[in-house]
């Protein structure tokens, strides 16, 4: 059977997106101990800025960010953010709160898609991710994503040289622009084999469903394709 296309849009300063990540592949890691193997799948990541009008460097912290831009108390946010810790600590991921640097996420989708470029996108999304809520790096400023791009093996000088251009500037759009054309207005948000979403970090079993369904159409297709030809 060939391979399972995942189209995933999400953002580096989501924290939902980096635990929804993780339940993905938790539900793989269900699949292959009930079967002996998980299907094997190519996930691609789609750009989603979720406050595009963020300066690069803010001034402030997280919590003050969140708490300005959905209109709630300083408190209340905060209390927001201890609740998604709790559950980031259930998915293995530290998240400290208190150390996100936050800012304008932008050069770190278009680093993102050079990543893609080269065969290291999984890798890049991943350190993106780790620097942004575990480690409180800067992922704003293109000094800094090209320190974190060196070490999942890019060429430092070359991915200054992208990012100062704005290289990947219209691939980051073109996302975009999916996203609205698809009604997307949150993330993550999960594209199955280019026909079934899923929204949200959702619990690993909901993705396992969603999988299996989409694997038993694939294999019933087959069959019939199998049939049609005998």
């Amino acid at each position: 059977m060939t391979t399972l296309k995942i189209d995933v849009w999400s953002d580096v300063a989501c924290p939902w997106c980096y635990i929804g990540k993780r339940r993905f592949s938790s539900a793989l890691d269900r699949i292959a101990e009930r079967d002996g193997s998980a299907p094997e799948v190519e996930i691609e990541y789609h750009s989603f800025e979720l406050s595009p009008d963020t300066p690069v460097d803010f001034e402030g912290t997280a919590t003050e960010f969140l708490a300005d831009h959905k209109g709630i108390p300083l408190e209340t946010a905060r209390q927001m953010q201890d609740q998604v810790t709790q559950l980031a600590a259930a998915e293995g991921l530290t998240y400290r709160m208190d150390q996100v640097r936050h800012t304008k996420t932008l050069k770190a989708h278009e680093l993102l898609h050079l990543a893609k470029a080269f065969g290291k996108q999984p890798e890049m999304k991943e350190r993106l991710l780790r620097a942004y809520f575990t480690e409180g790096r800067h992922v704003g400023r293109v000094e800094d994503l090209a320190d974190l791009a060196a070490e999942v093996g890019l060429e430092r000088e070359a991915v200054v040289v992208a990012l100062e251009a704005g290289t990947f500037a219209e691939a980051v759009a073109d996302d975009v622009a999916r996203a609205r054309a698809f009604g997307i207005n949150g993330v993550p948000f999960f594209v199955l084999d280019g026909k079934y979403g899923v929204s949200g970090a959702q619990d690993p079993d909901v993705f396992v469903q969603v999988l299996d369904r989409v694997l038993a159409e694939r294999a019933a297709s087959h069959t019939g394709e199998a049939s049609r030809r005998d």
